[in-house]
């Protein structure tokens, strides 16, 4: 038997950088590591990061299935219920503010879940303003299946029976966002900690991503959200991502979870 060269960790995570695009290094390295190895002793490659790196290249499969396992795609329509009721009571009404047209983001959006239930959202509640939703990714996976809208019952654990009635078509078990649901979503591509991002939005979700981001990586992507907003726009934070240092950001909190960029004076 032949002994494989031995690959560092850091060696490994710029050569899946060279392989993916997605550099690993804004990971909490501990977390990372435990993700990587679990998958790698599930798939039988114990910790030899050459052999397993050949195999990423080879099998298409392989690397698919690793790049889902890293990116962590859970999702759910009206995940923490509660704040979507105060989205819909305090938050949507801020924003829209008898405007005609508002822009709103679900950053890493995953399957889609939670960019159609803004959309439902606005629907439901301001039918008479306009608004588009861009929804992003780094999974391109994910987003074929949130391009398709067509979800399974247990996506809908948190959603009010009179949505899944109003905006799905149901037939064999499964449920298809409605058009007019649709039409206003746009998917795309993107790594949050290195693309540009686009400007003028009103409102921006992202829930449950910076989790697993170092400290410096979470800094630098709440910088380019805040820069993307609006004045007066407002940024919604996972349930288990209090901002600390808002206030140096130039957010004020306005409710759990929920941060206005301020208003510029003089």
């Amino acid at each position: 038997m032949h002994n494989s060269p031995i690959l560092t960790y850091e060696q490994f995570i710029k050569a899946f950088l060279h392989l993916s695009g997605l550099d690993l290094n804004y990971y909490k390295e501990n977390q990372m590591r435990r993700r990587i190895n679990a998958f790698m002793n599930n798939n039988n490659f114990q910790e030899n990061y050459h052999d397993f790196t050949l195999a990423l290249k080879r099998d298409p499969l392989l690397f698919d299935s690793f790049f889902k396992h890293l990116t962590i795609n859970v999702s759910q329509f009206f995940r923490d219920q509660r704040l979507w009721d105060i989205l819909r009571t305090t938050i949507l009404p801020l924003i829209v503010n008898n405007r005609p047209s508002v822009r709103l983001w679900s950053a890493g959006c995953s399957s889609g879940q939670e960019a159609y239930s803004l959309g439902i959202m606005m629907q439901s509640s301001f039918p008479q303003v306009k608004y588009n939703i861009l929804a992003s990714d780094i999974d391109v996976n994910v987003l074929k299946h949130a391009q398709n809208g067509l979800y399974e019952e247990r996506d809908f654990i948190s959603t009010p029976p009179e949505f899944l009635e109003k905006y799905f078509t149901q037939s064999n078990g499964k449920y298809q966002i409605k058009e007019i649901i649709k039409k206003n979503v746009r998917f795309v591509e993107q790594n949050l900690l290195t693309d540009r991002f686009d400007s003028g939005f009103d409102f921006i979700a992202c829930r449950n991503v910076v989790i697993y981001f170092t400290d410096e990586a979470k800094e630098i992507l709440y910088k380019k959200f805040i820069a993307s907003l609006n004045p007066g726009g407002i940024l919604f934070t996972g349930s288990t991502e209090h901002l600390f240092g808002y206030n140096l950001l130039g957010l004020k909190p306005i409710a759990s979870f929920f941060y206005q960029k301020k208003e510029k004076t003089g």
